[in-house]
C-alpha cells in the first residue's frame, strides 16, 4: 500500500493510480428545456430530478424522453460512459449525486447537470462505483455551496481524486460489486414485501376493531348494528355514535415562512412535515429549522395528531403521526395539519386505520392533492362509548405489538445490509479489498439474475447468509 495524497482515500495499492477527474476526462454542463418537451415514443432523456431520486450508480434507461428534434434543439447530447453529476441538491450529503450513462445509441441530458466525458480506457461501471463511493461522497460534500440549496460546480469536481487500478482489476472489481449487488438487493426486496404484508395485517387488525366490525372484548362481533348513514363505513354497532371531526376536535395550518428564516444546521425550532412521519411515530429526516416568530398555536403539544394535508404525491395525504413528550415544543409546517382533541388517543387509532383512507382519497382530485380544514372537519367517523374506546386502545396495543417489533427488526437488517453495502464498495473501489481472487471463481451467469426485466440495474438478488450475518454483526 501507499498514501493516495487525498485525505478522504487513504492508503491505496502501490500499483494504482491516483487522479483528480480533471485529469482523466473533460467537463461540460448540460442543459434542456421542460417537462412540456416529454413524448410518450423518442430519444431517451435523462433530467435532473431522475438522475438526483432514480438512478443509483448506472443509468441503464431514461424515464422521460423526448423527440428527436426538440433533443438535437435543446438538450445535450450524452455517450455511453460519461459521468452525470447532479448540480444542486438539498443537502452537502447529497450534493453532487453522480451515475455512469450505459444506455447504448444516442440519449440526451437536461439542466443542471455536469457531465464528466472520460478520456482514459476505463471501466464505465467501474467509474460509476468510483465517482459515488462515500469516499468520493465526502470530497463532494466539502465542495458544495449554499444555505437553502446546495450546489456543486465541475472547477470543484475536477479536483475529486479517485484511485483507478489496472484495467482487468477494474473489471474484477465490477464482476464482484455487481455480484454482491444483485444478492444484497433481493434480499432486501424480499423483507420490503415481508414489511408491506406485516402493515396490512396491522391495519387490517385496527381497521376492524375501530369500525366496530368485531366486539374487542369477545373478539367477536356485535350483538346488533345499525346503518351509519355513511357509504363508506357502512353499518356500525348500535350503541355507537358517528360524529363529524368539527365536533370532535380543532384542526390548525401548518406554519408558513420564507426561505431566509431558515437556519444553518439546527440553529432555530424544528419544522415537522411529511418525511417527518413514518410508520406513524414522529422521526428525524431531512429536519428543517426556522429563526422567526411562531403562534403559541403553531407549537405542537403532547397529544396532537400531526397529518399530511398537502403534497404532490397522493399516498401522502392523510398520512398521521401522535406527538409525544420528544417532538412537542416544535412547529409544523404549511402543507401539514395539527388536530387538537380530548380523544386523541382513540383518534390516533382511527388516523392510522383504512377508515381514514376512504374519506380523504375522496376529496383528491388529479390536479389538487390536498385536504383542507373545511375537509377535514367533514370526515365522519364512528365513535364508541368512552369505555369501549379505552379497550379499543388497549386490545391494539396488545394486537399490534408483535406485528411492530416484526416491522422494526425487518427495517433495522435493510438498513443494516444497505451499511454493509456502502462500507464494502468503500473499501472495494479504495484498493482495502482485494477481491480479485474472489471475482475468479464467481459464475459467469448469476442464476439470481437470470429473469431480470430489461434496463434494470443490477440490484437484483438475493443475499447469502453470510452477508446477512456480517451486517447483523
Amino acid at each position: 500500500m501507499k498514501s493516495s495524497g487525498a485525505e478522504w482515500l487513504g492508503d491505496v495499492p502501490e500499483h494504482w493510480d491516483v487522479q483528480p477527474l480533471g485529469r482523466i476526462g473533460s467537463f461540460f454542463k448540460g442543459r434542456g428545456g421542460t417537462k412540456d418537451d416529454e413524448v410518450e415514443e423518442g430519444v431517451p432523456c435523462v433530467r435532473y430530478g431522475d438522475l438526483y431520486m432514480r438512478h443509483r450508480f448506472f443509468i441503464n434507461e431514461s424515464r422521460a424522453r423526448i423527440a428527436p428534434q426538440v433533443a438535437k434543439a435543446k438538450y445535450t447530447p450524452i455517450r455511453y460512459g460519461d459521468i452525470l453529476f447532479a448540480g444542486s441538491g438539498e443537502t452537502l450529503a447529497e450534493i453532487g449525486k453522480s451515475a455512469v450513462n450505459l444506455i447504448r445509441g444516442s440519449a440526451y441530458c437536461g439542466g443542471d447537470v455536469i457531465i464528466c466525458r472520460p478520456s482514459i480506457d476505463a471501466n464505465a461501471r467501474f467509474l460509476a462505483y468510483a465517482a459515488d463511493c462515500p469516499a468520493s461522497v465526502h470530497q463532494k460534500a466539502c465542495f458544495g455551496r449554499g444555505l437553502t440549496v446546495m450546489h456543486i460546480y465541475s472547477r470543484d469536481l475536477k479536483h475529486m481524486a479517485v484511485a483507478i487500478p489496472p484495467r482487468p482489476e477494474q473489471a474484477a472489481i465490477v464482476r464482484f460489486l455487481d455480484h454482491v449487488n444483485r444478492r444484497i438487493q433481493r434480499y432486501i426486496r424480499g423483507k420490503e414485501r415481508l414489511i408491506e404484508l406485516l402493515d396490512e395485517q396491522k391495519h387490517a387488525i385496527i381497521h376492524q376493531a375501530v369500525t366496530g366490525q368485531i366486539d374487542v372484548r369477545t373478539r367477536r362481533p356485535y350483538p346488533t348494528y345499525r346503518e351509519s348513514g355513511v357509504e363508506w363505513l357502512g353499518e356500525v354497532p348500535k350503541q355507537w355514535e358517528v360524529r363529524r371531526l368539527r365536533n370532535v376536535g380543532k384542526a390548525i395550518t401548518g406554519l408558513t415562512y420564507a426561505p431566509q428564516d431558515v437556519g444553518d444546521g439546527e440553529d432555530g425550532v424544528l419544522v415537522l412535515r411529511a418525511s417527518n412521519i413514518s410508520e406513524g411515530q414522529i422521526v428525524d429526516a431531512d429536519n428543517v429549522f426556522v429563526r422567526c416568530s411562531i403562534p403559541s398555536q403553531l407549537i405542537t403539544r403532547t397529544g396532537d395528531i400531526l397529518i399530511c394535508s398537502r403534497s404532490g404525491s397522493k399516498t401522502l395525504i392523510g398520512k398521521s403521526a401522535r406527538i409525544d413528550s420528544t417532538s412537542s415544543g416544535v412547529t409544523f409546517g404549511a402543507f401539514m395539519t395539527i388536530f387538537r382533541c380530548a380523544n386523541n388517543d382513540y383518534l390516533y387509532c382511527v388516523f392510522n386505520s383504512r377508515l381514514f383512507e376512504y374519506p380523504s382519497v375522496a376529496f383528491l382530485t388529479s390536479t389538487i392533492n390536498k385536504l383542507t380544514i373545511c375537509m377535514l372537519y367533514g370526515i365522519k367517523i364512528p365513535f364508541p362509548p368512552h369505555a369501549e374506546q379505552q379497550q379499543i386502545i388497549q386490545y391494539l396495543a396488545r394486537a399490534t405489538r408483535i406485528l411492530n417489533e416484526a416491522i422494526t427488526r425487518s427495517r433495522r437488517q435493510i438498513e443494516l445490509l444497505r451499511e454493509y453495502r456502502i462500507r464494502l464498495i468503500a473499501d472495494v473501489v479504495t484498493g482495502k479489498l482485494d477481491v480479485r481472487e474472489a471475482a475468479a471463481v464467481l459464475p459467469d451467469v448469476d442464476s439470481l439474475a437470470i429473469g431480470r426485466t430489461r434496463g434494470t440495474t443490477p440490484e437484483s438478488g438475493a443475499a447469502p447468509e453470510a452477508f446477512v450475518e456480517h451486517a447483523r454483526r
